[in-house]
């Protein structure tokens, strides 16, 4: 078939790679003509683990190409995807859709007579009936069809998520277009993909409701976690207790610094504000939002209790500063308010990400990176693991013990046992355990630790 994707940014991107790689012809648009010049060239704008692979070898098998004008890639395709930003809006927290109407105004005279348009972008309830009046508008005299199909890709397993899916949700009522959707989505029946049609409304209401649940368990987890150091549990093992729950189920209950990225914070605040304009409260998402924003500051008061109360002239390394590992993404990353509290209480902040320094130098200032962990602790009062990065997992804690200036370890992932870091002669910190884990060198009978 031939697809156009509308947008190649990250949706877009990883959807047009995907769908050429089923053998479809795709043709992926965009404005910015720098970025598909470096997509031309074989430059990924963005970092996703397999993506590069995947655009060359199906740029060079001819399935795969990029433009910046929609005239020369509209008219003969069959489906036209939307895959533009829906930022939030300043003030309201509502998706601009402004993006998304342009594109649509840009692409209707140009489609043919009978062309599908799938909306893969992330739009309120309500989205396609407008863009719909906007078809009617400009081709009364057409027969093209407007779907929903929202994604559910998880940055840093997005390849993998497109082309082994628990469902793709097609939202539409007319039978054609569902033909049409079938056809695009036909090489997944062989993974046994579940193709989940419902109405247009409903499609959008799926992508927001699967988001702000995923966001609600992520906020649970962190505030059981809170619980958790004050009466002496720990949360990991609480996770593991609830998640062997089948009803309740194991992912998304890991505590930490709280959630962030392109999705979530956005799409929690577009749902609240869609549901109160159609006068609906959505107390417990709005809680979920306020509890989160608040989560990130907490993480950095932690990080100065640590330090004894002050974290003033002291120098902080910070590990991990993308908002999940294996992504460059810095987009409402915990990460920039950890770091901005740590600043507003005087500490000198020293950083690693193995991706994301180049975002991240755009996004704070007075930061000093560094190009791996160990040389970004030389010297510092104390180390923070934001990001759970495959790299941290196993570091040296002999040797980063030799080149901190004072061995304090604040885990704000968990990634490290307690006892084995204390060890190594350091004071640990964690999220939801025990608060009786005393810095090394004090007596804890318990754990058989004499004092220096």
């Amino acid at each position: 078939m031939q697809i156009v994707m509308i947008g190649a940014g990250y949706v877009g991107l990883v959807s047009g790679a995907c769908f050429s790689d089923f053998g479809h012809n795709v043709i992926c648009v965009d404005k910015d003509e720098d970025r598909i010049a470096a997509l031309r060239q074989a430059r990924i704008p963005i970092f996703e683990p397999g993506l590069a692979d995947l655009v060359e070898r199906n740029v060079r098998a001819g399935r795969l190409s990029f433009t910046a004008d929609a005239s020369s890639a509209v008219p003969g395709a069959d489906v036209v995807f939307l895959a533009v930003g829906t930022p939030s809006r300043r003030g309201d927290g509502f998706a601009d859709l402004s993006f998304i109407y342009a594109a649509v105004r840009e692409i209707v005279p140009l489609m043919a007579e009978n062309g599908v348009i799938a909306t893969k972008s992330t739009v309120p309830v309500g989205t396609g009936d407008e863009i719909e009046r906007i078809v009617r508008e400009l081709r009364p005299e057409a027969s093209i069809a407007v779907v929903s199909n929202p994604e559910f890709l998880r940055e840093g397993a997005a390849i993998d998520d497109f082309k082994r899916p628990d469902r793709i949700v097609i939202g539409t009522d007319d039978a054609c277009a569902r033909a049409v959707m079938g056809e695009v989505y036909r090489p997944l029946y062989l993974n046994a993909a579940p193709l989940v049609f419902v109405s247009r409304p409903t499609a959008e209401v799926i992508k927001y409701a699967a988001n702000a649940f995923l966001a609600t368990k992520i906020t649970f987890i962190n505030e059981i976690a809170d619980l958790c150091e004050q009466v002496g549990a720990n949360v990991s093992d609480v996770a593991r207790g609830i998640g062997l729950d089948k009803r309740i189920g194991p992912k998304f209950l890991h505590a930490g610094p709280g959630y962030g990225g392109s999705c979530f914070p956005k799409d929690t605040l577009a749902l609240v504000k869609s549901a109160n304009d159609h006068g609906v409260a959505m107390r417990v998402v709005e809680a979920v939002v306020a509890v989160n924003d608040q989560r990130k500051r907490a993480m950095a008061r932690k990080v100065v209790t640590a330090c004894g109360g002050s974290v003033r002239g002291k120098r902080i390394a910070v590990l991990g500063l993308t908002f999940k590992p294996n992504t460059d993404d810095m987009r409402e990353a915990p990460s920039l308010s950890i770091i901005r509290a740590l600043q507003d209480g005087g500490a000198i902040v020293h950083a690693h990400d193995p991706e994301g320094e180049s975002q991240a130098r755009e996004l704070l200032s007075d930061v000093t990176y560094f190009a791996d962990a160990y040389s970004c602790a030389e010297g510092a009062d104390a180390i923070v693991i934001v990001t759970e990065w495959e790299a941290f997992r196993a570091l040296d804690l002999a040797r980063l013990r030799t080149l901190l200036h004072t061995p304090v370890l604040v885990d704000l992932r968990n990634v490290y046992p307690p006892d084995e870091v204390k060890r190594h002669g350091f004071t640990y910190v964690g999220i939801g355990r025990p608060t009786d884990m005393a810095p090394y060198g004090q007596i804890d009978e318990g754990m058989g630790i004499a004092a220096e």
